[in-house]
């Protein structure tokens, strides 16, 4: 007995270190994946090891910083707070919490986070530099610069305090102290290009030209890829009437950052302007896939669809933006001349009429000269300033919040579709990241009859045309015959959008009454609710998948997008956040989507 009771002890010791040992592997090749930027693996390595040993903080920790990279924050955060229930005293933990809830706008809750770190380390500047510019977004400026007070004793020689100075004195409108204190920065550190950014935003807003622009020279020869201080400095040379040098900054910005709205419409302006009218109309059709109600852009496509002899979509364009502004007299004379060019005198009639009832000036209707300060705020929808370059609401620098955290994946662009049904084929596919295999015991049971080349897989997708009859032949019955008739009918119905949903909706519910605890099924139906618009009911039965198999993540990321649909923004976050966790990576791009 007391041999067997050795042999036991040992045997469980054995055992307990080579689960140790697993772990601390997972953990170990999870680290070198997220230090090699390929964070979508990394999570799930994280996930086998918070599955072997969920009580340890650091799988947790380091998952929640692979979310960070994606720009996951809401799931960033609560993967901390998990690390954070399991080891209260590492620093690390709350810097990274609160930074997540910096990006959420939730400055009360970095506050507590920055202030729980201070307590264990209390000489990190850069957890007292977040802290203060949290305090700043708070708009609590007093104790914000009471802070950057004490930090200037203690770091005397650290550029970026006075630069946090100037950003209170700017949000408290002192230009003067704010002005003052970026010098100072300057005259510790003359190469942070924020700082001289900062500098030049001052002068743009004093319309103090000349000096924006060398300010932002100084600040682009530091930050050559920024495409906010190419927009600006086109800003300040356009001011200084250099169309010429204000064209080429709008190019390099959007050599940078393609998607950039204000470059393509002030660069549309400019290209109007100089007689480019094609180029401007690419310009503006860009700007209107971004935005396609923007009516700006609109007036200002028909303008040169009309200049460059396609009258017909002229009135498309006159036409939306007249609907929404009937008495746009400027409007109303423009689409009544490309009626007359088309033939159409009673339209163009009944637009002069409006016009004449309204005594509208001879002089309507000539598009006014770009000259130097017609701008509006971007979000200004006067409609009369429609020949106005746009600048931002905000004419400021983001708080630069100490991080090394970045994201990959979550850059790609996707597309917002649903995942397509799960479906019985004798193809197989694995993914090279979501390690799921989907297993249900009918079909298994179906596949012990079955020679192996006619064995069935369940898959997300369709990947061949099976031939149901030599299935259904051997059970007409059962919940998997249902299931067949459903995936094979869609296929065949599919030029019948009406009679394919109401056959799959019919089928997928009989096999469900006979399988109840089959996830598939419930995700097929929520699949072909989606299809009737039917969000609310697609929702219940993803719901009901994902309660049937937890790990599921077409369910959470299908759900997230009906949420979306029905506008349910932080249940949204929460699905996609989790098919993200589960190997689905396209939801981080459409997580940072949403977010902007």
């Amino acid at each position: 007995m007391v041999v067997i009771l050795q042999l036991s002890t040992v045997s469980c010791q054995l055992s307990t270190c080579f689960a140790q040992f697993n772990t601390d592997r997972l953990i170990t090749i999870g680290r070198s994946a997220l230090y090699f930027e390929d964070y979508v693996l990394s999570i799930q390595y994280f996930n086998q090891a918070i599955s072997a040993k969920p009580y340890m903080y650091e799988p947790w920790y380091y998952r929640a910083v692979a979310k960070y990279y994606l720009d996951d924050y809401v799931g960033a955060e609560s993967d901390c707070t998990e690390a954070i229930q399991r080891n209260p005293y590492v620093v690390g933990i709350y810097e990274l919490r609160g930074l997540c809830r910096i990006q959420q706008k939730n400055f009360d809750g970095a506050v507590s986070d920055y202030n729980a770190a201070l307590r264990h380390d209390p000489e990190g500047i850069n957890l007292w530099h977040n802290r203060a510019l949290c305090r700043i977004q708070q708009k609590n400026y007093e104790l914000a610069l009471a802070e950057l007070d004490t930090m200037s004793q203690r770091w005397s020689r650290n550029a970026r305090i006075p630069a946090m100075k100037a950003e209170a004195y700017i949000m408290q409108k002192d230009t003067t102290k704010a002005i003052e204190a970026l010098e100072k920065s300057i005259e510790l550190d003359a190469y942070n290009g924020n700082v001289w950014a900062q500098r030049a935003v001052i002068s743009l807003a004093r319309s103090e030209w000349k000096e924006g622009e060398e300010f932002l020279d100084k600040a682009i020869h530091l930050l050559p890829k920024d495409a906010n201080l190419y927009i600006n400095r086109a800003l300040a040379r356009f001011n200084q009437t250099n169309l010429r040098g204000a064209m080429a900054d709008y190019d390099l910005a959007l050599d940078y950052e393609p998607n950039n709205f204000l470059g393509h419409y002030n660069r549309g302006l400019l290209r109007a302007q100089v007689g480019d009218d094609n180029r401007a109309i690419l310009d503006f059709d860009f700007v209107l896939k971004l935005e396609p109600d923007n009516l700006m852009a609109l007036y200002n496509r028909a303008l040169l669809l009309e200049q460059t002899g396609n009258p017909r979509a002229a009135i498309r364009d006159y036409t939306k933006v007249i609907d929404q502004y009937p008495n746009f007299w400027t409007g109303l004379h423009q689409r009544a001349q490309c009626y007359r060019k088309l033939g159409m005198p009673k339209q163009a009639e009944q637009d002069e009429f409006r016009i004449l009832k309204a005594q509208l000036d001879k002089r309507m209707g000539k598009q006014p000269r770009l000259s130097p300060k017609q701008m509006r705020k971007r979000s200004d929808e006067d409609i009369e300033k429609y020949n106005q370059l746009a600048v931002a609401d905000e004419q400021d620098i983001q708080p630069e919040y100490q991080s090394d955290y970045r994201g990959r994946v979550q850059n790609r662009r996707v597309a917002m579709d649903y995942l397509p049904m799960y479906v019985l084929s004798t193809e197989h596919h694995q993914s090279a990241v979501k390690h799921y295999v989907a297993f249900d015991r009918q079909v298994d049971s179906l596949n012990r009859q079955l020679p192996a080349a006619m064995q069935l897989h369940i898959v997300c997708g369709q990947t061949n045309i099976i031939n149901p009859a030599r299935y259904l032949e051997r059970d007409s019955t059962s919940a998997v015959s249902y299931w067949l008739r459903a995936i094979v009918q869609a296929e065949q119905e599919k030029s019948d959008m009406p009679l394919m949903t109401a056959h799959l909706l019919d089928n997928l519910s009989k096999a469900i009454t006979l399988a109840p605890h089959n996830a598939y099924l419930f995700y097929d139906r929520a699949n072909a609710y989606v299809q009737c618009l039917d969000y609310q009911l697609a929702i219940d039965d993803y719901s009901r998948a994902i309660q049937l198999d937890a790990h599921l993540a077409e369910a959470y990321y299908n759900r997230g997008l009906a949420h979306m649909a029905l506008k349910h923004q932080e249940q949204a976050v929460s699905d996609l956040s989790k098919a993200g966790e589960l190997g689905l990576y396209t939801a981080y791009s459409i997580l940072k989507r949403q977010r902007k």
